[in-house]
């Protein structure tokens, strides 16, 4: 039995959660309990995810038990997103913007569920995110690339023109020490090299017009991707040629 399953059996038999919750959150620490939190998605109802994002960050901070109980609520808004909730859409959307990194994550998480059923829907909400807040474009952004919602063409070229959209956006903001941007860019330095590995041959005529773009940002964004090994699996010579050709290239501050 795996972890998951565990923690289902284990909540059925429960007449009260918050306390196992609490105990089993893992937190404070690195990595919470997302098994756990998955479970808790699965099980739990809508009374329950509500009461659970009422921890707001001034009762739940950063890393702390309480924080969990929250991000298990978001995770459940996934689960009834998955089963034609669409209204909880715009609660998610507000929710990617958290103080709090965790819950901004199981946003993206809770997207990917609607993806697992619906990836044309997902795509469709996303590329109206792509023109939101640097947090809901990094939402829209992790929440697609997962390789497992990625195994279409059309999907794969969907999500290449999102990141082009978000990446056209990052060349134009002026905010760029703000913690919504570092998030950005950062999530960005990783979903580049998952949406073209789903479609390399869209994708790599994609990244080399940002690799040549003269912009440290997108230059860094690009760079992280081609450490990837899912790229380098792809194509060695490729990967090699262009860092070396970024790390030679001057850019614009």
């Amino acid at each position: 039995m795996g972890n998951l399953e565990f923690y289902k059996t284990h909540l059925i038999n429960l007449s009260t959660w918050d306390d196992f919750l609490l105990k089993e959150s893992g937190l404070p620490g690195p990595r919470g309990n997302i098994e756990l939190g998955q479970a808790v998605a699965e099980l739990g109802n809508r009374a329950l995810f509500d009461r659970y994002l009422t921890y707001k960050p001034d009762v739940a901070p950063t890393n702390s038990p309480y924080e969990f109980l929250a991000f298990c609520g978001v995770l459940g808004l996934g689960h009834l997103l998955a089963e034609g909730d669409y209204s909880l859409l715009n609660i998610l959307r507000s929710l990617s913007s958290d103080t709090r990194w965790r819950m901004r994550e199981g946003v993206a998480m809770a997207l990917q569920r609607l993806g697992d059923v619906n990836m044309d829907l997902l795509l469709n909400e996303m590329a109206s995110w792509a023109n939101g807040n640097t947090h809901e474009q990094r939402a829209a952004a992790a929440a697609i690339c997962e390789p497992r919602l990625l195994n279409q063409e059309r999907h794969a070229t969907q999500s290449l023109s999102i990141l082009d959209l978000i990446t056209d956006s990052m060349t134009r903001n002026e905010d760029r020490r703000s913690e919504g941007y570092q998030a950005l860019r950062k999530g960005m330095g990783y979903c580049w090299s998952v949406a073209t590995a789903a479609l390399p041959h869209i994708g790599k005529t994609l990244m080399e017009k940002w690799m040549s773009f003269p912009d440290k940002d997108i230059q860094w964004i690009m760079r992280e991707n081609l450490k990837k090994n899912r790229l380098v699996r792809i194509d060695p010579e490729w990967t090699e040629r262009w860092l070396k050709a970024l790390s030679t290239t001057k850019t614009n501050p």
